[in-house]
């Protein structure tokens, strides 16, 4: 197995566990888990092979994807209630899944275009939307609204790993440096609350209010 299978399994496990995390602080039954487990690990994944023209999609192709969130979703169903704080493994599994999953994303966006702007763009795809799509079906404060910075991390981690591979670095340090890259961002933001300046003026009025 090559290194870019391994970061493609590791990413889907870890975004499936936090899934099924979510799943718990819902309290849903095993089938809810399951589910959970699936959209949350596969759904960036879809979302980068469509864009790519890529069908059928990659877990249709290898259905082993399918068991590798079922069975974290199986594991965290019989072991949630052990951890002392579930959102906080939830958002830190989630880092880890988004600084393997941007790497992959931008290498398979490179490798089916060669264009640099394309992998980057496929990398923050594939590392940010599964963790979008489980937030909204737990009906979660989103991802993108937490003040830490979310979606740079996965750019940033995405374009180290595009400009390592341009400047002929070997796949295995390229993608090195793009996981820690995206981690460290990532991580910082969630440790030291890293975060842009926000906008300050006059907020937008309610839909209602304008009709």
């Amino acid at each position: 197995m090559s290194l870019l299978v391994y970061l493609d399994y590791a990413g889907i496990a870890l975004f499936a566990a936090t899934g099924a995390l979510a799943a718990s602080r819902k309290q849903l039954d095993l089938i809810g888990f399951l589910f959970f487990a699936m959209v949350t690990g596969t759904g960036g994944g879809t979302v980068r092979d469509i864009v790519l023209g890529r069908v059928p999609v990659f877990w249709v192709l290898n259905p082993a994807y399918i068991l590798v969130c079922c069975i974290m979703g199986v594991i965290v169903f019989f072991t949630a209630h052990l951890l002392e704080s579930r959102y906080r493994l939830l958002i830190w599994l989630d880092a880890i899944g988004l600084a393997a999953y941007c790497v992959l994303g931008a290498a398979k966006g490179l490798a089916a275009t060669g264009s640099p702007t394309i992998a980057i763009v496929t990398g923050t795809l594939t590392a940010t939307f599964g963790g979008i799509l489980r937030d909204l079906m737990a009906n979660e404060p989103s991802v993108l609204l937490r003040p830490e910075i979310y979606v740079t991390a996965a750019l940033i981690g995405a374009g180290v790993f595009t400009l390592a591979n341009a400047l002929g670095m070997p796949l295995y340090l390229a993608s090195g440096c793009g996981v820690v890259a995206a981690f460290a961002v990532r991580g910082g933001a969630l440790w030291f609350g890293w975060t842009f300046p926000i906008y300050k003026h006059k907020p937008g009025r309610h839909p209602d209010d304008v009709m």
